[in-house]
C-alpha cells in the first residue's frame, strides 16, 4: 500500500513496518497536524474494519524532516518486546545523508558527548556534561562539493548524525538548525532497519532508499 504520506513494507498481527516520507510527524505534537501514528491506526481500522480504539505502539521515532523506514507495534505485547530491543541497542539503524563539504576519510568513527540545551530540542558537544555518542560513517559519492555518506548509529541520541558532522563542518544538506538557513529539505533519511521479531524471533532486515528528487538526484549511486 502506498499513500502520499507512507508506504506499507511490511505487516502482520503484531508489527507493522512502513517508510514515512519526510516532513510527515511520527506521532502528533503541539502542531495538530496529521501524523503517522494517527494515519496507521485508521488505516488498520479501515482494512480490518475494527470497531472502537485502535492500537498502535509507538517504539521509535524520527524527525519531521527525516525519511525513513519505521516499526509500529499492533499489540502491547509487541510494543514492549521492540523497545526492549531499543533499550538493548539490538534494532539496526542505517541512514543516507547529503553533508557539505568532501571529508578528508572516506570512512571513519565519530565520538563525541551530546548535551541537550535547556531549549529542549537543541543539542550541543559538551565533553564534560554530555552522553557519549558514537557512529562511524563511509562515504559512497562524492559530487562537487557534497558528499553521499551511509551512516551507522551506535548510539541513538536526539539529532546525533547531524550535531555530529556539523560540528567538524560537515552540516547535512538543508539543515535549519546546524547548518546553512536556506530553507531546503534536509537530505537525511534512515534506509535500513534490522530488528528481530517480537514473537517469532526472526531476524527482520528492511532497507528503502530515500526518493530520488532535490539533491538526492545528484548521486548516481541511489539510482542503481
Amino acid at each position: 500500500m502506498k499513500s502520499k504520506k507512507f508506504e506499507i513494507l511490511y505487516e502482520d498481527n503484531h508489527v507493522i513496518v512502513v517508510y514515512k516520507k519526510e516532513n510527515v510527524l511520527s506521532q502528533g505534537d503541539a502542531t495538530l497536524d496529521f501524523d503517522l501514528l494517527t494515519m496507521i491506526k485508521q488505516y488498520i481500522k479501515e482494512k480490518y474494519q475494527k470497531p472502537g480504539n485502535v492500537f498502535v505502539g509507538l517504539v521509535h521515532r524520527l524527525d519531521r524532516p527525516v525519511s525513513g523506514v519505521m516499526v509500529y507495534a499492533k499489540t502491547s505485547k509487541a510494543a514492549s518486546r521492540l523497545s526492549e530491543q531499543i533499550r538493548l541497542s539490538k534494532i539496526g539503524k542505517q541512514y543516507l545523508a547529503v553533508v557539505n563539504g568532501i571529508l578528508p576519510k572516506k570512512k571513519g568513527e565519530f565520538r563525541d558527548y551530546l548535551k541537550k540545551l535547556e531549549n529542549g530540542n537543541t543539542i550541543v558537544v559538551d565533553s564534560k556534561n554530555g552522553k557519549d555518542s558514537i557512529l562511524d560513517y563511509e562515504v559512497l559519492e562524492e559530487v562537487g562539493n557534497q558528499s553521499l555518506v551511509r551512516v551507522y548509529l551506535k548510539t541513538g541520541r536526539h539529532h546525533q548524525i547531524r550535531v555530529q558532522f556539523a560540528s567538524r563542518g560537515f552540516p547535512l544538506y538543508g539543515d535549519q538548525r546546524y547548518g546553512v538557513r536556506n530553507q531546503k529539505q534536509i537530505a537525511l533519511s534512515c534506509y535500513h532497519l534490522s530488528f528481530f521479531h517480537p514473537i517469532t524471533k526472526e531476524n527482520l532486515v528492511f532497507e528503502r532508499f530515500p526518493e530520488v528528487h532535490g539533491v538526492w538526484s545528484c548521486f548516481s549511486y541511489l539510482k542503481k
